[in-house]
């Protein structure tokens, strides 16, 4: 199968130059083992290899013995492979050594020891339009939080194609497929979610229509800061069955699944005395999981372009989550209780930041232009930095900056 070149292997092979061990997290299906796999030196499938379960019970460390880097799939089934590792790298005292890759969070049924100096922690998500081939690259997300103008080719634009796009999501395994193959796909993945990955990840059988229901519920809520007694009340149906707690035991398995992947507000100084929100906005790991969720069809996106919207931006958000994992910043969300929302701020651990909001068409972007510069104008800058851009994602266009600062970006041509 053709490989597509993604952020995450320039990041795997930094960090294993400087860890002793490399921990790749990410939602099931998002190709944590194929980018692993193009790196190491050796493999153990900890959920295939029938020889693991009698190992772990004899002989733990024997499990680690081989060529390095050596790559433990799907390593969470045994967690208590964790401290094995840990002491390993402790007593070799040598850079990578292993490359450990799940799509859940283990339970602390095993008590794991800090990883702190041995192991180096890389985030994946499904692939970007660019890593997909869908974006041209012309601008990058590094050159515009420079301060650099971005420039571009005008990009041709047709709203089905993006809703095509969308609905196949950014799976690895989807390439060259069509729409109705990736329906098909994610359609099955959420089913799996709801029948068996959710019970097994919380060691606890849950309810499969509830389950549903909840996914329904975050993707008819998704690019918003619906909270958890919004959500089950949304959940909850005639019968009312779904209380706060049991919601928030489910949208914490959701978390170590990995499956939804929200962005938390951003803490900063503000000049004025309004109040920062704090609530996370709800998105999957990808947007095609709430195409797929509400059993939505390119047709039906098409007809409902305010949810289209919603989609988009869950699109963008995704997409500047992996520039910024590449470039060592981390993505959030603004509101203040004067309700000026900016739907993505990119910052770096030295505080330099930019803001960016999406807009499907271009004529929305003098109204979001205007909300950028109402947020740079309340940030207090003697305690944070200025903004380093302001940025307008949109859906069709050319990049550009404009008169009053603000850049102008078609999300295709960003990488």
């Amino acid at each position: 199968m053709d490989y597509n070149k993604r952020f995450a292997d320039k990041l795997l092979a930094q960090r294993l130059q400087s860890a002793g061990a490399v921990l790749i997290e990410g939602a099931k299906g998002c190709g944590k083992t194929e980018t692993a796999k193009r790196q190491a030196a050796g493999v153990v499938r900890f959920d295939a290899d029938e020889q693991i379960k009698i190992k772990m019970e004899i002989d733990p460390k024997s499990v680690l013995a081989g060529k390095t880097p050596m790559l433990l799939d799907e390593w969470q089934d045994y967690p208590q492979i964790w401290n094995y590792v840990r002491r390993e790298v402790d007593e070799r005292k040598q850079k990578g050594q292993f490359i450990l890759t799940g799509s859940a969070t283990p339970e602390d049924k095993v008590k794991r020891h800090s990883g702190a100096g041995r192991f180096s922690v890389i985030k994946m998500r499904p692939m970007s339009l660019y890593e997909r081939g869908w974006s041209c690259g012309e601008v990058s997300l590094a050159a515009l939080m420079k301060g650099e103008a971005p420039a571009s080719k005008d990009v041709k634009f047709d709203l089905g194609l993006l809703a095509e796009k969308i609905t196949i999501g950014g799976w690895p395994g989807l390439i060259g497929a069509g729409v109705s193959e990736g329906l098909r796909f994610v359609s099955d993945y959420m089913a799996l979610i709801s029948e068996v990955d959710l019970s097994k990840v919380s060691d606890k059988k849950r309810d499969p229509y509830k389950v549903t229901r909840l996914l329904r519920s975050l993707a008819r809520n998704i690019s918003t800061e619906a909270g958890i007694t919004a959500l089950s009340r949304d959940t909850g149906g005639s019968d009312n069955s779904l209380n706060d707690e049991t919601t928030a035991e489910y949208l914490s398995a959701l978390e170590r699944l990995m499956a939804v992947d929200n962005v938390p507000a951003w803490n900063t100084h503000i000049r004025s005395s309004d109040m920062l929100r704090k609530a996370p906005k709800r998105h999957f790991a990808d947007p095609s999981m709430a195409v797929a969720a509400l059993g939505l069809s390119v047709d039906k996106l098409l007809a409902d372009l305010n949810y289209f919207g919603l989609l988009f931006e869950s699109l963008a958000v995704r997409d500047l989550k992996v520039y910024a994992d590449a470039d060592g910043a981390k993505v959030f969300h603004y509101r203040d209780s004067r309700d000026l929302e900016i739907d993505a701020v990119v910052e770096y651990a030295d505080g330099t930041w930019g803001a960016f909001e999406v807009k499907l068409g271009i004529g929305a972007v003098d109204a979001a232009a205007a909300n950028l510069l109402k947020l740079a104008d309340k940030i207090d800058t003697a305690k944070t930095k200025p903004a380093a851009a302001l940025t307008v994602l949109t859906g069709n266009g050319f990049a550009y900056r404009r008169p009053d600062g603000v850049n102008v970006v078609p999300l295709s041509t960003l990488r």
